[in-house]
């Protein structure tokens, strides 16, 4: 009876291992294989390298929690993780939502709204530093461009927009939608010229045009690739540095820092590189739980027309 048992796993088993080798076989063996470890190891060098062991290493340095019990002790802290929900906060969910209207303008096809296209890709397409130190000298003072037009234009005397909080952090998160708006709005508009024209062309027949359209039938269809820009969105501007560091320099008196400058001043001006990477590790907690639930949201959404 033993003996039995032994045959029938034995033959049990054999399919199995037979399966196994059969995958082994089909796969890259001699030189394909020695080609393909060749192509792999770069990647995954870099990978490592520029990856996981700089963020690996951030955690490290982040690990000790008198550091955060220190952060929590700093006032201008508070104010800043303040400044950070409102620079990503308006500026992802304004910018995604101008894109979103700006796809469907240019989704006309003439050619003037072609070459506006161009043009209106530029700010993106240029690099980020001169964009923001543009930016900054349009509104230095009295010597900026704006005040000098409405000087010019209406006889009054612009605002100094660097030595009010609300201003100079206005003119960051403007700055950083003026920026990154074109790129969204490009996004968008490959999303919109995916969707089929027959939907439309059955939506026209049901009645649906103008405002009902765009509601009822855009917004569904749009609706996972809006929430996937807006997580991407949001990730980009938690940690972006030199909007706000070429715009404003966190003027007045520091009073309009983020977390990714005040990350920077702990590490470099203060010489403490622990207490900056807990700063921005800080934003964890709240960014995690924030991820989890727009690629769930993703997930079990589905289009309903």
């Amino acid at each position: 009876m033993r003996g039995t048992q032994q045959v029938l796993a034995a033959a049990q088993s054999r399919p199995s291992a037979r399966r196994w080798r059969l995958v082994w076989v089909g796969g890259p063996h001699g030189s394909e294989f020695a080609w393909a470890i060749a192509f792999l190891v770069p990647y995954a060098a870099i990978f490592l390298a520029f990856a996981a062991y700089p963020i690996a290493y951030g955690l490290w340095m982040g690990r000790e929690p008198r550091l955060y019990a220190q952060l929590i002790s700093d006032p201008h802290y508070v104010s800043t993780v303040i400044n950070t929900v409102l620079y990503v906060g308006l500026g992802v969910n304004v910018q995604m939502f101008l894109a979103l209207l700006l796809s469907g303008f240019f989704m006309r096809r003439r050619r003037w709204i072609r070459v506006l296209l161009i043009v209106f890709i530029l700010p993106w397409a240029l690099p980020a530093v001169p964009t923001f130190l543009s930016f900054h000298w349009m509104l230095i003072g009295e010597q900026g461009l704006v005040d000098g037009i409405l000087r010019t234009l209406f006889g009054i005397d612009g605002p100094i927009w660097f030595n009010h909080r609300g201003l100079a952090l206005g003119s960051n998160i403007v700055a950083s939608i003026w920026k990154w708006l074109p790129f969204w709005t490009v996004v968008l508009l490959a999303g919109r010229m995916a969707i089929p024209p027959e939907i439309y062309e059955a939506a026209d027949i049901d009645g649906a045009t103008g405002t009902r359209r765009f509601v009822h039938v855009t917004v569904p269809l749009l609706a996972n690739l809006y929430l996937v820009c807006t997580l991407l969105s949001t990730l980009w501007t938690l940690g972006d540095f030199s909007g706000v560091n070429f715009v404003s320099g966190g003027a007045p008196a520091k009073s309009t820092d983020v977390l990714a400058t005040l990350g920077i001043r702990y590490a470099f001006d203060a010489a403490e590189p622990e207490l900056g990477v807990a700063a921005m590790l800080s934003a964890l907690p709240i960014l995690i739980p924030l991820v989890i639930a727009l690629m769930c949201k993703v997930e079990a959404r589905e289009v309903q027309l």
